[in-house]
């Protein structure tokens, strides 16, 4: 629909269906396009939102680097959960959420940052939902959708509802 790509949590209960009566009218190519336009339709006026995956992320360091791993992680929209200082040892573990689209590169920028000392280690956790209408061209999820668009080719411009409907 916006990007293409596969959609969760989307139901449609189809109560009325007027078919052609000719059985030559009524086949699958005729059929499913016209659906599938008016379910495009019915989710673009449905305020569609986009889902962006989360990583857990679990990074062990010392504590006189604790300052800029948790700076680090909270430059990248990363949310912390938890501080455990490890016993016996010099050593915090951190425990919060990264984006995923905020995680690439940030390996590298924490063992920068931290002169080597942090350790990362990332796991897919949950899908949370990314802020902003993806139909408002000027807001977070807006322009995601334009950079997906744009990455596979599509127009970057979202189609109205009308263009949808148009050929029913």
């Amino acid at each position: 629909m916006l990007t293409q790509s596969a959609v969760r949590g989307v139901h449609f209960t189809l109560e009325d269906a007027k078919i052609h009566r000719d059985p030559s009218h009524r086949g699958g190519g005729q059929v499913i396009p016209a659906t599938r336009r008016v379910l495009h339709a019915a989710m673009m006026s449905a305020a569609p939102r986009l889902l962006e995956p989360v990583y857990i992320a679990q990074i062990v360091c010392p504590t006189q680097a604790l300052g800029a791993a948790v700076n680090v992680l909270a430059r990248r929209r990363g949310v912390i959960l938890q501080q455990v200082p490890q016993e016996g040892t010099p050593l915090v573990m951190v425990q919060g959420y990264l984006p995923v689209n905020e995680s690439f590169g940030f390996c590298a920028d924490l063992r920068m940052q931290t002169r080597g000392q942090a350790f990362p280690q990332l796991a897919f956790d949950h899908w949370q939902v990314l802020q902003g209408d993806p139909l408002d061209p000027d807001s977070r999820a807006g322009r995601e959708v334009a950079y997906i668009r744009r990455r596979k080719g599509l127009p970057e411009r979202i189609p109205n509802i009308e263009n949808f409907l148009e050929r029913l």
